[in-house]
């Protein structure tokens, strides 16, 4: 099979970044997919006998083509071979489920359950709360099994109708694979119960934003957990990553908040991360470390949105970790209070994010220096289209008051 490399740079409106872009071939070249054997999976819902199968893509020298997400990914998991570490990765996936909406102009609302009634107050972590919609969850534990999702706990996060689903950990581009197959999966289970499921970052003014969550750790080849010393300490490479992770992860946001919308989660979400402190068990840090034994030492980078692509998402993470082990980095000191209320520290905008990874000699160096050029020439056309947007807020206040 056959695509032309520029659908790699196409807005998500379907518009095109200037023509006067460098990094572009305007003449729309085609690269070869050649299609990995190990993805291909039944399409449950599908009325006819349907296959879904996963591609790389190739340039015709049979290079992987570097702007494709999956590519960059591996880009960086070649590091991580080289030096015989192997990551272990686990996502924690939240989205929300909500009305038809079929005028983008009215707000979202939350649907309607078994009961006959919307959910208005908040329930976090309530299985009644989940059981409300237990004919659609029904339909997507039945469709994952289909597909062999590796799916692991449901639960009901701190909005109304919104959901945190757990993946079992593993390989990293396995597990990109599956987090890309179940957000295809859980709409389509929505849809057949005439509701959507959203993966937006901050969907609805007045509830929290959903987020995806990146357990990560390390092993060598004898599948030791390189996080920890042989007496249960903390390993200096473990220290070196959060380092890592604290250093790039500013330059890193375009890619763990890669829409307009993802900064409304970041600077008014609640629970969202607006620091890079760590700690153990300390969930107001944008670096958790959850507490566990030795052989589980893991980090929790929980700066990615649930609107983030997932080999993206997972690249950068473990490019900010590596760069901080091969840099021998310190960290800060351990957070052991609560830092929600301090100063919002990152990137405000997506404006703000691409200037950031543009100054990242760095990361443009692990992830392709013309990888990151394209990128920011499409995030940066998509965010000029929606600041060309006159907003309802706009005409409610400025209309006639100024």
């Amino acid at each position: 099979m056959r695509l032309p490399e520029s659908i790699f740079y196409q807005t998500v409106t379907g518009e095109w970044p200037d023509e006067g872009e460098e990094h572009f071939d305007w003449t729309e070249k085609d690269m070869n997919l050649e299609p990995d054997t190990e993805s291909v999976r039944f399409v449950p819902w599908a009325k006819e006998p349907t296959a879904q199968l996963i591609h790389d893509c190739y340039d015709r020298e049979g290079n992987l083509v570097d702007i494709a997400p999956r590519s960059v990914l591996k880009r960086v998991l070649a590091l991580y071979e080289k030096e015989g570490w192997k990551p272990i990765v686990a996502p924690e996936l939240e989205f929300f489920l909500v009305k038809k909406n079929l005028d983008w102009d009215y707000p979202l609302e939350p649907p309607i359950g078994r009961n006959g009634r919307p959910e208005t107050a908040r329930q976090s972590f309530s299985i009644d709360a989940v059981n409300e919609f237990d004919p659609v969850f029904e339909d997507m534990y039945d469709y994952c099994d289909a597909q062999q999702l590796e799916v692991d706990t449901l639960v009901h996060e701190s909005g109304a109708a919104q959901m945190e689903i757990n993946f079992d950990h593993g390989e990293p581009t396995l597990l990109c694979d599956q987090v890309f197959l179940f957000k295809r999966t859980m709409r389509e289970a929505a849809l057949q119960h005439d509701i959507y499921a959203t993966f937006m970052a901050k969907p609805m003014e007045d509830e929290p934003g959903s987020a995806m969550h990146i357990h990560q750790s390390l092993e060598d080849s004898e599948g030791n957990n390189l996080f920890s010393n042989a007496d249960g300490s903390n390993s200096q490479q473990f220290l070196s990553y959060i380092a890592g992770l604290q250093k790039y992860t500013p330059a890193s946001i375009a890619f763990y908040a890669p829409n307009v919308n993802s900064y409304r989660r970041l600077m008014f979400g609640e629970s969202a991360p607006i620091n890079l402190q760590w700690g153990v068990d300390n969930r107001t840090v944008g670096l958790r470390i959850p507490h566990c034994d030795a052989r589980n030492r893991r980090v929790e980078n929980r700066f990615a949105g649930a609107d983030a692509n997932p080999y993206l998402a997972m690249a950068l993470t473990l490019a900010c970790g590596y760069l901080g082990m091969k840099q021998q980095l310190q960290p800060s000191a351990q957070e052991t209070g609560d830092v929600s209320e301090d100063r919002y520290i990152l990137p405000g905008t997506l404006e703000e994010a691409l200037a950031e990874l543009e100054q990242s000699a760095e990361l443009k160096e692990i992830l392709g220096e013309r990888f990151v050029n394209c990128y920011v020439a499409v995030k940066r056309k998509e965010y000029q289209t929606y600041f060309k947007v006159i907003s309802s807020w706009e005409r409610e206040f400025l209309l006639l008051n100024v």
